[in-house]
Protein backbone atom coordinates (compact mmCIF):
# COMPACT_ATOMS: atom_id res chain seq x y z
CA UNK A 1 0.00 0.00 0.00
CA UNK A 2 1.25 3.57 -0.96
CA UNK A 3 0.12 7.16 0.57
CA UNK A 4 0.95 10.07 0.18
CA UNK A 5 0.31 12.78 3.35
CA UNK A 6 0.05 16.76 2.73
CA UNK A 7 -1.49 18.75 5.77
CA UNK A 8 -2.69 22.42 6.46
CA UNK A 9 -3.73 23.79 2.91
CA UNK A 10 -5.35 26.46 4.10
CA UNK A 11 -7.41 27.22 1.65
CA UNK A 12 -8.91 31.19 1.00
CA UNK A 13 -9.56 33.28 -1.42
CA UNK A 14 -7.50 36.49 -0.13
CA UNK A 15 -3.88 37.27 0.00
CA UNK A 16 -2.50 37.54 3.72
CA UNK A 17 -0.70 40.61 3.75
CA UNK A 18 2.52 39.57 4.76
CA UNK A 19 2.49 37.77 1.24
CA UNK A 20 4.15 39.58 -1.63
CA UNK A 21 2.54 37.25 -4.06
CA UNK A 22 -1.53 36.00 -5.12
CA UNK A 23 -1.61 33.10 -2.28
CA UNK A 24 -4.21 31.96 -3.80
CA UNK A 25 -2.34 31.35 -7.34
CA UNK A 26 0.47 29.84 -5.43
CA UNK A 27 -1.51 27.65 -3.55
CA UNK A 28 -3.42 25.89 -6.73
CA UNK A 29 0.12 25.20 -7.74
CA UNK A 30 1.14 23.56 -4.70
CA UNK A 31 -1.72 21.58 -4.94
CA UNK A 32 -1.61 20.19 -8.72
CA UNK A 33 1.85 19.39 -7.57
CA UNK A 34 0.86 17.49 -5.27
CA UNK A 35 -1.91 15.95 -6.77
CA UNK A 36 0.35 15.07 -9.74
CA UNK A 37 2.76 13.54 -7.75
CA UNK A 38 0.63 11.28 -5.76
CA UNK A 39 -1.15 10.28 -9.28
CA UNK A 40 2.72 9.63 -10.34
CA UNK A 41 3.53 8.00 -7.41
CA UNK A 42 0.82 5.88 -8.34
CA UNK A 43 -0.30 6.06 -3.99
CA UNK A 44 -3.34 3.69 -3.24
CA UNK A 45 -4.84 6.72 -0.85
CA UNK A 46 -4.09 10.53 0.13
CA UNK A 47 -4.04 11.74 3.40
CA UNK A 48 -4.73 15.04 4.58
CA UNK A 49 -3.84 16.24 8.68
CA UNK A 50 -6.88 19.02 8.43
CA UNK A 51 -7.41 22.36 8.19
CA UNK A 52 -8.03 21.81 4.57
CA UNK A 53 -9.91 25.76 4.35
CA UNK A 54 -8.81 29.24 6.53
CA UNK A 55 -12.17 29.21 7.62
CA UNK A 56 -15.18 27.32 8.08
CA UNK A 57 -17.34 29.18 5.70
CA UNK A 58 -15.36 30.04 3.07
CA UNK A 59 -16.90 31.33 -0.68
CA UNK A 60 -18.39 28.43 -2.76
CA UNK A 61 -16.09 29.90 -5.64
CA UNK A 62 -13.34 29.21 -4.23
CA UNK A 63 -13.69 25.90 -2.78
CA UNK A 64 -15.31 25.23 -6.38
CA UNK A 65 -11.72 26.17 -7.82
CA UNK A 66 -9.95 23.93 -5.21
CA UNK A 67 -12.36 21.03 -5.93
CA UNK A 68 -11.50 20.94 -9.29
CA UNK A 69 -7.70 20.34 -8.34
CA UNK A 70 -8.87 17.53 -5.90
CA UNK A 71 -10.95 15.43 -8.36
CA UNK A 72 -7.62 14.84 -10.74
CA UNK A 73 -6.49 12.53 -8.32
CA UNK A 74 -6.84 9.09 -9.38
CA UNK A 75 -6.65 7.85 -5.41
CA UNK A 76 -8.95 9.02 -2.58
CA UNK A 77 -8.96 11.71 0.30
CA UNK A 78 -9.08 10.91 3.53
CA UNK A 79 -8.97 14.03 5.98
CA UNK A 80 -9.62 14.73 9.43
CA UNK A 81 -10.80 18.37 10.44
CA UNK A 82 -8.84 20.95 12.00
CA UNK A 83 -9.55 23.76 13.86
CA UNK A 84 -10.00 26.22 10.69
CA UNK A 85 -12.23 23.76 9.43
CA UNK A 86 -15.18 23.79 11.57
CA UNK A 87 -17.04 26.48 13.47
CA UNK A 88 -15.99 27.52 17.66
CA UNK A 89 -13.40 24.38 16.72
CA UNK A 90 -15.84 22.38 17.53
CA UNK A 91 -16.00 19.21 15.08
CA UNK A 92 -19.89 18.71 15.76
CA UNK A 93 -20.47 21.85 13.68
CA UNK A 94 -18.67 20.17 10.75
CA UNK A 95 -21.87 19.46 8.62
CA UNK A 96 -22.37 23.33 8.10
CA UNK A 97 -18.75 23.60 7.12
CA UNK A 98 -17.24 23.97 3.03
CA UNK A 99 -14.95 20.25 4.21
CA UNK A 100 -18.86 18.46 5.66
CA UNK A 101 -19.79 19.76 2.09
CA UNK A 102 -17.13 18.39 0.55
CA UNK A 103 -17.36 15.58 2.36
CA UNK A 104 -21.07 14.95 1.19
CA UNK A 105 -20.13 15.54 -2.77
CA UNK A 106 -17.99 12.77 -2.32
CA UNK A 107 -14.34 14.94 -3.18
CA UNK A 108 -12.68 13.91 0.02
CA UNK A 109 -13.83 11.74 2.89
CA UNK A 110 -13.68 12.79 6.52
CA UNK A 111 -12.13 10.43 8.80
CA UNK A 112 -14.61 10.65 12.32
CA UNK A 113 -12.82 9.60 15.66
CA UNK A 114 -14.81 6.72 16.36
CA UNK A 115 -15.58 5.11 12.72
CA UNK A 116 -11.74 3.91 11.62
CA UNK A 117 -11.12 2.74 8.19
CA UNK A 118 -9.77 -0.54 7.29
CA UNK A 119 -8.66 -1.52 4.09
CA UNK A 120 -6.90 -4.46 2.29
CA UNK A 121 -3.82 -3.97 0.16
CA UNK A 122 -1.45 -7.29 -1.37
CA UNK A 123 -2.92 -9.61 2.35
CA UNK A 124 -1.70 -6.62 4.38
CA UNK A 125 -4.86 -5.27 6.83
CA UNK A 126 -4.44 -1.65 7.37
CA UNK A 127 -6.43 0.76 9.74
CA UNK A 128 -6.87 4.45 8.94
CA UNK A 129 -8.09 6.19 12.38
CA UNK A 130 -8.14 9.99 12.57
CA UNK A 131 -8.30 12.76 15.64
CA UNK A 132 -9.69 16.06 14.96
CA UNK A 133 -8.89 19.29 16.20
CA UNK A 134 -11.29 19.65 19.85
CA UNK A 135 -10.71 22.30 22.71
CA UNK A 136 -9.32 19.40 25.24
CA UNK A 137 -6.78 18.20 22.62
CA UNK A 138 -3.16 18.38 24.42
CA UNK A 139 -5.14 19.70 27.50
CA UNK A 140 -6.10 15.72 28.36
CA UNK A 141 -4.60 12.27 28.60
CA UNK A 142 -2.70 11.89 26.21
CA UNK A 143 -4.26 8.37 25.34
CA UNK A 144 -7.62 9.64 24.71
CA UNK A 145 -6.41 11.48 21.33
CA UNK A 146 -3.04 9.37 20.47
CA UNK A 147 -4.11 5.73 21.20
CA UNK A 148 -6.50 4.51 18.35
CA UNK A 149 -8.86 1.41 19.04
CA UNK A 150 -6.84 -1.41 16.82
CA UNK A 151 -8.58 -4.19 15.55
CA UNK A 152 -7.20 -7.47 16.40
CA UNK A 153 -6.40 -8.33 13.00
CA UNK A 154 -5.15 -4.99 11.67
CA UNK A 155 -1.49 -5.35 10.30
CA UNK A 156 -0.23 -1.34 10.40
CA UNK A 157 -2.31 1.13 11.89
CA UNK A 158 -2.38 4.99 10.54
CA UNK A 159 -3.29 7.43 13.05
CA UNK A 160 -4.14 10.86 12.01
CA UNK A 161 -4.32 14.14 14.33
CA UNK A 162 -4.83 17.52 14.04
CA UNK A 163 -2.22 18.48 17.19
CA UNK A 164 0.05 20.32 18.72
CA UNK A 165 2.34 17.54 18.94
CA UNK A 166 5.88 18.76 19.30
CA UNK A 167 9.63 18.03 20.05
CA UNK A 168 10.17 20.50 22.83
CA UNK A 169 8.09 22.03 25.25
CA UNK A 170 6.69 25.35 24.28
CA UNK A 171 5.59 28.22 26.65
CA UNK A 172 2.98 27.61 29.44
CA UNK A 173 -0.23 28.15 28.57
CA UNK A 174 0.06 26.96 24.83
CA UNK A 175 -1.59 23.59 24.62
CA UNK A 176 0.89 21.07 23.59
CA UNK A 177 1.93 17.50 23.59
CA UNK A 178 5.68 16.12 23.41
CA UNK A 179 6.55 13.46 20.55
CA UNK A 180 8.64 11.22 23.43
CA UNK A 181 5.55 11.34 25.59
CA UNK A 182 3.48 9.32 23.10
CA UNK A 183 5.71 7.01 21.63
CA UNK A 184 3.84 3.88 23.71
CA UNK A 185 0.60 4.77 20.76
CA UNK A 186 -1.21 1.80 19.29
CA UNK A 187 -0.41 3.20 15.86
CA UNK A 188 2.13 2.34 13.53
CA UNK A 189 2.31 5.37 11.96
CA UNK A 190 0.95 8.68 13.78
CA UNK A 191 0.76 11.80 11.08
CA UNK A 192 0.14 15.00 12.79
CA UNK A 193 -0.77 19.06 11.56
CA UNK A 194 -1.56 22.37 13.30
CA UNK A 195 2.12 22.85 13.89
CA UNK A 196 3.12 24.58 10.80
CA UNK A 197 6.87 24.18 11.14
CA UNK A 198 6.47 20.46 11.33
CA UNK A 199 9.32 18.06 12.84
CA UNK A 200 9.71 15.87 9.92
CA UNK A 201 9.66 12.09 9.84
CA UNK A 202 11.10 10.49 13.47
CA UNK A 203 11.33 7.01 14.31
CA UNK A 204 11.60 4.39 17.22
CA UNK A 205 11.34 0.77 17.17
CA UNK A 206 9.42 0.38 13.74
CA UNK A 207 6.65 3.24 15.00
CA UNK A 208 6.59 6.39 13.78
CA UNK A 209 5.77 10.03 14.40
CA UNK A 210 5.73 12.44 11.38
CA UNK A 211 4.97 16.03 10.63
CA UNK A 212 5.95 16.81 7.01
CA UNK A 213 4.84 20.69 8.08
CA UNK A 214 2.09 23.07 6.43
CA UNK A 215 2.04 23.41 2.72
CA UNK A 216 0.79 26.49 3.35
CA UNK A 217 2.93 29.62 4.42
CA UNK A 218 0.29 31.90 5.92
CA UNK A 219 2.56 33.89 8.42
CA UNK A 220 5.51 35.65 8.09
CA UNK A 221 7.36 33.68 11.09
CA UNK A 222 11.23 33.75 11.05
CA UNK A 223 11.24 29.97 10.64
CA UNK A 224 8.81 30.43 7.67
CA UNK A 225 11.03 32.46 5.58
CA UNK A 226 13.48 29.03 5.28
CA UNK A 227 11.09 26.85 4.93
CA UNK A 228 10.05 24.81 1.87
CA UNK A 229 6.74 22.95 1.83
CA UNK A 230 7.17 19.14 1.71
CA UNK A 231 4.47 16.42 1.57
CA UNK A 232 5.24 12.21 3.13
CA UNK A 233 4.76 9.48 0.81
CA UNK A 234 5.11 6.17 2.43
CA UNK A 235 5.17 2.53 1.40
CA UNK A 236 3.51 -0.12 3.60
CA UNK A 237 4.94 -3.71 2.70
CA UNK A 238 4.87 -7.35 4.54
CA UNK A 239 7.07 -6.14 7.93
CA UNK A 240 8.16 -3.17 6.04
CA UNK A 241 7.14 0.39 6.59
CA UNK A 242 9.21 3.13 4.25
CA UNK A 243 8.47 6.85 4.67
CA UNK A 244 10.31 9.78 2.36
CA UNK A 245 9.91 13.35 2.49
CA UNK A 246 9.06 15.27 -0.58
CA UNK A 247 10.19 18.89 -0.95
CA UNK A 248 7.19 20.59 -3.37
CA UNK A 249 9.34 22.22 -7.03
CA UNK A 250 6.98 24.45 -7.26
CA UNK A 251 7.03 26.49 -4.26
CA UNK A 252 9.25 29.47 -4.26
CA UNK A 253 11.68 30.17 -1.49
CA UNK A 254 10.39 32.03 1.93
CA UNK A 255 12.31 35.46 0.56
CA UNK A 256 10.40 35.79 -2.89
CA UNK A 257 7.01 35.50 -1.34
CA UNK A 258 6.77 36.76 2.45
CA UNK A 259 7.22 40.39 3.05
CA UNK A 260 10.27 41.11 5.09
CA UNK A 261 9.09 43.84 5.95
CA UNK A 262 6.35 42.83 8.20
CA UNK A 263 8.78 40.62 9.90
CA UNK A 264 10.97 43.55 10.87
CA UNK A 265 8.57 45.73 11.65
CA UNK A 266 6.92 43.18 14.01
CA UNK A 267 10.24 42.97 15.72
CA UNK A 268 11.10 46.61 16.27
CA UNK A 269 7.79 47.08 17.61
CA UNK A 270 8.12 44.28 20.59
CA UNK A 271 12.13 45.60 21.20
CA UNK A 272 10.14 49.32 21.95
CA UNK A 273 7.83 47.43 23.87
CA UNK A 274 10.12 45.28 25.98
CA UNK A 275 12.51 48.39 26.24
CA UNK A 276 9.25 50.34 27.32
CA UNK A 277 8.56 47.56 30.59
CA UNK A 278 11.88 47.93 31.37
CA UNK A 279 11.70 51.68 32.09
CA UNK A 280 8.32 51.02 34.24
CA UNK A 281 10.28 48.52 36.46
CA UNK A 282 13.35 50.61 36.72
CA UNK A 283 11.46 53.87 37.47
CA UNK A 284 8.50 53.55 38.76
CA UNK A 285 7.40 53.34 42.39
CA UNK A 286 3.68 52.09 42.70
CA UNK A 287 1.86 53.67 45.30
CA UNK A 288 -1.15 51.46 44.54
CA UNK A 289 -1.59 47.81 43.23
CA UNK A 290 -4.63 48.52 41.87
CA UNK A 291 -4.22 47.61 37.38
CA UNK A 292 -6.14 50.93 36.84
CA UNK A 293 -4.21 53.35 38.86
CA UNK A 294 -1.03 51.13 37.38
CA UNK A 295 -2.37 51.98 33.64
CA UNK A 296 -2.94 55.66 34.49
CA UNK A 297 1.22 55.86 36.23
CA UNK A 298 2.01 54.45 32.73
CA UNK A 299 -0.02 56.43 30.88
CA UNK A 300 1.95 59.43 32.84
CA UNK A 301 5.23 58.79 31.59
CA UNK A 302 7.32 61.04 29.27
CA UNK A 303 9.01 60.05 26.27
CA UNK A 304 7.47 57.15 25.38
CA UNK A 305 5.91 56.67 21.54
CA UNK A 306 2.15 57.04 21.41
CA UNK A 307 1.55 54.02 20.04
CA UNK A 308 3.94 51.50 22.09
CA UNK A 309 2.28 53.21 24.94
CA UNK A 310 -1.16 52.57 23.53
CA UNK A 311 -0.14 48.97 22.90
CA UNK A 312 1.06 48.25 26.73
CA UNK A 313 -2.07 50.01 27.89
CA UNK A 314 -4.03 47.40 25.13
CA UNK A 315 -2.42 44.54 26.85
CA UNK A 316 -2.87 45.51 30.79
CA UNK A 317 -6.11 46.44 29.77
CA UNK A 318 -6.99 42.64 28.88
CA UNK A 319 -5.59 40.94 31.85
CA UNK A 320 -7.59 43.52 33.94
CA UNK A 321 -10.96 42.32 31.93
CA UNK A 322 -10.11 38.36 32.21
CA UNK A 323 -9.15 39.08 36.03
CA UNK A 324 -12.91 40.35 36.32
CA UNK A 325 -14.43 38.06 34.44
CA UNK A 326 -12.53 35.26 36.75
CA UNK A 327 -10.71 33.67 34.31
CA UNK A 328 -7.93 33.70 36.28
CA UNK A 329 -9.50 32.58 39.66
Amino acid sequence: MKFLYVTDTHIRGTTPKNRLDSYVDTLKKKLEEVISLANEEQVDVILHGGDVFDRPDLSPNVVGQFAKIFKRANAPIYVVAGNHDTFGHNPETLSRTMLGLMDSFGVMTVIHPEQPLQFEFNGIHIQISGQPYHYDLDQRDPKLDYYPTRADHIDVAIHIVHSMLVEKALPDGVAHTLIDHIWGTTADITLTGHFHGGFGIKEREGKFICNPGALARVNNHWSEISRKPKVIVGTIEKEMINLQEKTLTSSEAGEAVLDRSFLEKAVHQEEKLHSFVQQVKEASQFQSLKMGDIILEIASLQNVEEKVKKEALRRMTQVEEKWKDGEYE
